[in-house]
């Protein structure tokens, strides 16, 4: 493969800068983020605005969700792990959006750009952190760094410091990987072969979705639980 197609490749799955605020450049990656944003919204709208006893279609679909969620948060903390459905659905719904955005024709999922999936990772950590000082006091959240054993706290610091590093990497390694083989592939071989690879990233897209969110619960529980 020559250097003119590698330049051809990069194009379909890099951020392009669209316009400017002020002395701000916005790029394609902020501009989608917020087309699907407002799709979800109007989405979400649309499928509670009836809400029937008996669920069926679409409300279905979210209950069923929310339920497998429930069950997840109440296996890992107990009943006291369904007050963060909230954050725990919200995450996995919209990265899982995000990562199959490549179906809307000419957008590039942000999750395949790194600033995206670092700044979810680290707003998740943030989160996490927060919620571990609620949950323990100050003074609790500090004394966990020294568990199990005191001489441990370096290490347990140094491993809160490195999950945003690896959530975000995770996610957009995955992504960005997915998105360069569909696009090598469909430059080559337009109505053939990329439609198995395609439906191999719709998969693969929902597990990296499933896999930030499994991830977040499980940092949760470290602090509801302990080491």
């Amino acid at each position: 493969m020559g250097l003119q197609a590698l330049g051809e490749i990069m194009t379909h799955v890099r951020p392009v800068e669209i316009f400017h605020l002020g002395p701000v450049p916005i790029y394609s990656t902020v501009v989608n983020t917020w087309i699907i944003m407002v799709l979800l919204l109007a989405g979400i709208f649309l499928a509670t605005r009836k809400i029937r006893f008996i669920p069926r279609g679409i409300q279905h679909v979210l209950e069923m969700l929310l339920e497998l969620f429930y069950g997840l948060l109440e296996e890992t903390m107990g009943k006291e792990g369904r007050r963060y459905l909230p954050l725990v659905a919200t995450l996995f719904i919209l990265i899982l959006s995000l990562n199959l955005s490549w179906f809307i024709p000419g957008m590039k999922p942000p999750t395949m750009d790194l600033s995206t999936t670092a700044s979810f990772a680290v707003t998740t950590i943030i989160l996490v952190q927060l919620i571990g000082i609620r949950k323990l006091g100050l003074l609790g959240y500090i004394r966990h760094f020294f568990q199990p054993v005191p001489y441990l706290f370096l290490m347990n610091i140094v491993e809160e410091l490195v999950k945003p590093v690896s959530l975000s990497l995770r996610l957009f390694g995955n992504m960005f990987a997915e998105e360069m083989v569909v696009t090598i592939l469909f430059l080559m071989l337009p109505f053939l072969l990329p439609t198995p690879i395609m439906l191999l990233g719709v998969l693969m897209g929902i597990i990296q979705a499933f896999v930030f969110t499994l991830l977040t619960v499980s940092y949760i529980a470290n602090f509801i639980h302990g080491h």
